[in-house]
């Protein structure tokens, strides 16, 4: 039953999901929000709402592990699996921007998370946790990097406006404003319930198994969760633009570590156990060889040599992983 409890919570997280990210957008745009907030909130938020609940939920029910396991997990599977697979299929440019500021930052958060949830680093202190204050940092952090992002896209408010214009058209744009709420308000419902469901069901699989709850949630709990990247990724590349690949995973994993953890810890602080320092080293180190990647081979460019040596990295972690 755990199985399928796992499935359907996974199915539940990313249907509803998808459904708020349509309402909700449909709902800011008639009160005549501009699609410009709508895209950086709403709509670049949306593909890590199933991470959001999961930990949010593991935070709260005292499963710190499966919490943090969740995003390192998630970020990991983010630059070793999704880049790696988008890359594989269609090799991409990476712009300059991209290389100078959101790569750098997202090394910073990487970095930040090591030593902030790494607490026995320090003479005298007995355990690992993120605390409230650890938490308030990352969401002040979060609000700045948001600010700064807004700035630096109102330099150019035409290319700004134009993509936009592109990600937020929803499929129930123009539907009765008291179906939109209904909607929304079931997707979240939904969203709450299979993000529930999902963990009871991971945290019964990782016993069953003889599993740490951590090596359960940067595995299955972690892939899952990532599928709305992956499938964005995926599409992406087919449609031969793969290089809005390396933008959302970069945001999406600076939005995991800064806003997911740091709110779930605002919430309710926890404590680490089975999550090591080598997971967070393996996140660092994801974040360091997309950087490392703009100047191997192929300069300013992900070549499908660098996709392999991503894909064959995750695989090799797995296994470590479940012979840990």
């Amino acid at each position: 039953m755990d199985y399928l409890f796992l499935v359907i919570g996974l199915g539940l997280l990313l249907v509803a999901a998808d459904l708020l990210v349509d309402s909700s957008v449909a709902i800011a745009q008639r009160v005549k929000i501009s699609n410009f907030i709508i895209g950086l909130t709403i709509v670049g938020m949306g593909t890590s709402a199933p991470e959001l609940f999961v930990s949010i939920s593991s935070a709260l029910s005292n499963h710190g592990d499966i919490a943090m396991g969740n995003v390192i997990g998630s970020n990991i599977c983010n630059i070793f699996l999704i880049l790696g697979v988008t890359a594989t299929i269609l090799p991409f440019a990476i712009e300059r921007e991209i290389s100078r500021r959101d790569i750098p930052f997202g090394i910073a958060a990487a970095l930040l998370l090591l030593l902030l949830a790494n607490d026995t680093l320090i003479p005298g202190l007995g355990e690992n946790r993120l605390s409230r204050v650890d938490g308030i940092f990352m969401l002040v952090l979060f609000v700045a990097y948001m600010c700064y992002v807004v700035i630096l896209k109102g330099k150019n408010p035409q290319a700004a406006m134009a993509e936009a214009d592109e990600q937020t058209q929803s499929k129930l744009a123009g539907k009765h404003p008291a179906l939109l709420w209904c909607v929304a308000l079931a997707s979240l419902a939904g969203l709450i319930y299979g993000g529930n469901l999902f963990l009871d069901a991971a945290k019964n699989l990782a016993r069953s198994w003889g599993m740490s709850e951590a090596v359960i949630s940067i595995t299955i709990v972690a892939v899952g969760t990532s599928l709305p990247e992956l499938i964005t990724a995926v599409t992406a590349a087919l449609k031969k633009n793969p290089e809005l690949a390396l933008g959302n995973v970069i945001g999406s994993n600076v939005f995991n570590i800064l806003m997911i953890l740091g709110l779930s810890s605002t919430i309710k602080p926890f404590t680490l156990q089975s999550v090591n320092m080598v997971d967070y080293l393996v996140m660092l180190a994801c974040a360091v060889m997309t950087y490392l990647v703009v100047f191997t081979f192929g300069k300013h460019r992900f070549d499908r040599v660098e996709g392999v040596i991503f894909l064959l990295c995750y695989v090799g972690y797995t296994v470590y992983l479940l012979m840990r």
